[in-house]
């Protein structure tokens, strides 16, 4: 199942196989899954792998590439932990373990991983 949220958002989890909202973020989504393994949080851009990362941090980490949609996906393999993605205007968005987003729009600054399992 994928929800689109505020903010060009589209959320699937990982073991949904059911139709999307939005073909233009399904499909990266379903293609990430396949390529990021446990305990990373990935980013991928037209399906190519361009980051990952494993650390819990107490802070973001500087995403220096600066990634933006469309097409591009932030996959959370991890089983307990929570990923956050902050955007160039400000919003952050949680990642709950075992999750997908596919960014429909804007830019991507920074990523944190939190040892929390819920948003």
């Amino acid at each position: 199942m994928t929800l689109a949220m505020a903010g060009g958002v589209s959320v699937a989890a990982q073991t949904s196989a059911s139709a999307s909202t939005s073909a233009p973020a399904s499909a990266p989504v379903r293609a990430a899954a396949d390529t990021c393994s446990y305990p990373y949080v990935c980013l991928f851009k037209n399906g190519t792998r361009i980051g990952q990362f494993q650390d819990v941090t107490s802070g973001f980490q500087d995403l220096p590439s600066r990634p933006s949609g469309p097409n591009l996906v932030v996959q959370n393999t991890r089983n307990d932990d929570v990923a956050y993605i902050r955007r160039a205007n400000g919003i952050t968005t949680c990642l709950p373990p075992k999750t997908s987003i596919g960014i429909v729009s804007g830019t991507l600054t920074g990523i944190r991983i939190d040892s929390r399992s819920t948003c």
